[in-house]
């Protein structure tokens, strides 16, 4: 792992329950608030119509720490889903970030001149379905914010890996190649 964390990213995919639209899939940026990871944090605090970022916190007054902000990948268009990324997913974000640092995944002693950015999905249909498994929404943001992470300090995949994979792994939407 490179101990000079200027910029890391990571992303992981965390499938829902049977029926449930509620799969996870995080990309992470984390780096030194003195970095560029620190600078893109600052100029993310501006809103931005549809797609307003937030503190990651555990509950109210208990922001988490590395610094972390969530940002919407899609247009949050209803208060259902404004209570969804600001409620369950932001929850989520946070335990998952503080419980890297409980692990050591996020050395403590850096952890306070860290900062992270996650860009989160939420599926639209997930504030409509009157069979929402909020628990499970919780799990798989929290697995995959946590994996995510993991995988951003860890510099993985590797190269060995990605070249090993190249002709036998595909996008789940690939029908082009």
């Amino acid at each position: 792992m490179s101990k000079n964390y200027i910029f890391h990213a990571g992303e992981a995919t965390v499938l829902a329950a049977e029926g449930q639209f509620t799969d996870a899939m995080p990309e992470i940026l984390i780096g030194r608030t003195d970095g560029p990871v620190g600078q893109a944090f600052a100029n993310m605090m501006a809103q931005s119509k549809g797609h307003t970022a937030m503190f990651a916190i555990r509950a109210c007054n208990q922001m988490v720490r590395p610094a972390t902000i969530t940002v919407p990948k899609v247009t949050l268009k209803d208060t259902a889903n404004i209570e969804l990324f600001g409620g369950v997913v932001q929850s989520a974000t946070a335990d998952a970030v503080l419980d890297c640092v409980i692990e050591g995944i996020i050395p403590r002693d850096v952890a306070d001149d860290l900062c992270i950015i996650s860009l989160v999905w939420i599926d639209p249909r997930c504030a409509t379905d009157p069979n929402l498994d909020k628990k499970d929404m919780y799990r798989t943001n929290y697995e995959a914010t946590k994996l995510a992470i993991k995988r951003a300090l860890n510099n993985e995949p590797s190269f060995d890996e990605l070249i090993a994979n190249r002709h036998t792994i595909k996008h789940d939407y690939d029908d082009w190649s």
